[in-house]
């Protein structure tokens, strides 16, 4: 194998340990609604327990977002439809 051709499978191989379908389910911030309930929401709608909830709605807080679930777009979609009827903000990216 030519030093050419190693190169050029590296990258391959690196992407192929990242699935390609992996996405994250992004709550946004606002000033609407309180802590306790963007916590009850996490923890009823993506099975947060109430530590997690506390973490992810500090971060989502304090840094205007935070990535709540991770996995196929088919998994979290009905997650972000739950999260969106609670009127909260939610994006799959």
């Amino acid at each position: 194998m030519k030093p050419d051709e190693q190169t050029k499978k590296q990258p391959e191989k690196d992407e192929q340990a990242k699935p390609k379908n992996e996405r994250f389910l992004i709550l946004h911030n606002d000033d609407h609604h309180s802590f306790d309930y963007v916590i009850e929401a996490l923890i009823h709608v993506c099975e947060h327990d109430p530590e997690q909830a506390t973490q992810c709605t500090l971060i989502t807080h304090y840094k205007g977002k935070c990535d709540v679930k991770k996995g196929s777009f088919n998994y979290l979609s009905p997650m972000k439809k739950a999260l969106t009827a609670r009127e909260l903000t939610a994006t799959i990216d």
